[in-house]
């Protein structure tokens, strides 16, 4: 009976239009609210799945690095017990270190990343190469794979050049020298590839064999910066950082891909919350042509509450009706708002309605990502925003006396 009342007050003619109105332009910006907070956080969404994507590609799902220092050594029965760990699928040592490289008279300050053979099963490097082709190379002749923007600033051509690049990297087992050429250790390498991922990624790094790596450092075999693992299809990061933890102990430190980059996921975070926390307050403000709807309504009623209360209605009973009637106009509002919104995401994410300016993008238009917890989200803030809009109404009817007069 109350959503029948509800319902009824909402369509039926008022004796003044502005009511009605009024009650439509309360629906309209519950639904212009409600399709911006969809629109919103699912171009966050795509955005945050694009650089989750982009990071995947050079970021291992688990890391162990020492909990001290910069290096570590793993025996061999340890690397079995890592191997046989459940949710390990591949391993690959690393070694990492900032190196100077030389490509005619200018130099440059790179990090330089030596991997084994098991590289490409942990990291998707190889999946991001515009130019050449993944080749750390041999005892014979190591090579390099460079970032984009690095290429660029040492002036390699990878594809046509023949010329090695000289890399130089600190001397482990110096503590006084003369010279500067005394602190470092020279190698060559040949750039044979290129690859794109991002430009945090592009203008600094360096992939080349870590036994070149571990030569220049004077490092022991098993010697490594970090060990990078990937995990099995279906396994919770989580519990395999737990498990290799417990195996490895407190010398060593086990990070999941999300701890690699957690100020960077965090900022994203807060950036999409600071968001809907600035639409739900335009949603509060749009709510007063709702309060304003609501209380015209309840005096364009008081005839009806009269005779209603005369029948033997309780206060409780007119409180709800007119409470139903504001979750009428947000529910219509929020109805439509998901509509537009939807349809909105799905014309962005086939045809790119809103492309991106410059030419420097990996994408030309605005990612769109639609999750159902934001759907959830929208519908219990704009619930809770049209309960408290509708409450005061709600209340001035329910308090109405019994008038009626005498013809």
């Amino acid at each position: 009976m109350v959503w029948q009342f509800a319902s009824r007050y909402f369509s039926a003619k008022k004796s003044t239009n502005a009511i009605n109105i009024i009650a439509w332009v309360s629906v309209v910006a519950i639904a212009v609210g409600a399709g911006a907070l969809i629109v919103i956080l699912s171009v966050f969404n795509g955005f945050e799945g694009l650089v989750k994507s982009l990071y995947s590609s050079f970021y291992p799902t688990i890391k162990v690095a020492p909990a001290v220092g910069k290096t570590m050594l793993l025996t061999d029965s340890q690397l079995k017990s890592i191997a046989q760990v459940p949710g390990v699928a591949y391993m690959s040592d690393v070694v990492e270190e900032k190196a100077i490289l030389r490509y005619g008279d200018e130099p440059t300050i790179a990090i330089l990343k030596g991997v084994d053979s098991n590289y490409n099963h942990v990291a998707g490097v190889k999946d991001k190469m515009v130019r050449g082709r993944f080749d750390t190379g041999d005892e014979v002749a190591y090579r390099a794979i460079l970032g984009l923007e690095l290429e660029s600033a040492l002036g390699v051509d990878v594809e046509r050049s023949l010329v090695p690049v000289t890399v130089y990297l600190p001397r482990r087992d110096v503590s006084t020298f003369i010279t500067p050429e005394q602190a470092l250790n020279s190698g060559v390498l040949y750039p044979t590839g290129t690859f794109a991922i991002q430009q945090e990624f592009n203008s600094k790094y360096v992939i080349t064999h870590i036994d070149f790596m571990r030569q220049l450092l004077a490092m022991q075999p098993g010697e490594m910066s970090a060990l990078e693992i990937s995990a099995k299809p279906g396994t919770d990061e989580q519990q395999l950082k737990q498990r290799l933890q417990q195996l490895l102990g407190k010398d060593f430190k086990v990070q999941t891909r999300y701890e690699q980059n957690q100020s960077l996921y965090a900022i994203m975070q807060t950036e999409k919350w600071a968001v809907y926390i600035i639409l739900s307050f335009i949603l509060i403000l749009l709510a007063f042509n709702m309060i304003g709807s609501l209380s015209m309504l309840v005096i364009e009623k008081q005839k009806d509450i009269t005779i209603l209360k005369a029948m033997g209605a309780r206060d409780s009973l007119i409180l709800k009706i007119f409470l139903a009637e504001g979750l009428v106009i947000a529910g219509l509002g929020t109805f439509i708002g998901f509509v537009l919104g939807v349809t909105f995401c799905v014309l962005q994410e086939k045809f790119g309605l809103i492309r991106l300016e410059g030419s420097s993008f990996l994408v030309d238009a605005y990612p769109v990502n639609m999750h159902g917890v934001d759907f959830v989200l929208i519908c219990v803030t704009i619930l809770v925003i049209a309960l408290a809009a509708s409450w005061f109404p709600a209340r001035r009817a329910a308090a109405l006396g019994i008038e009626l007069k005498a013809t």
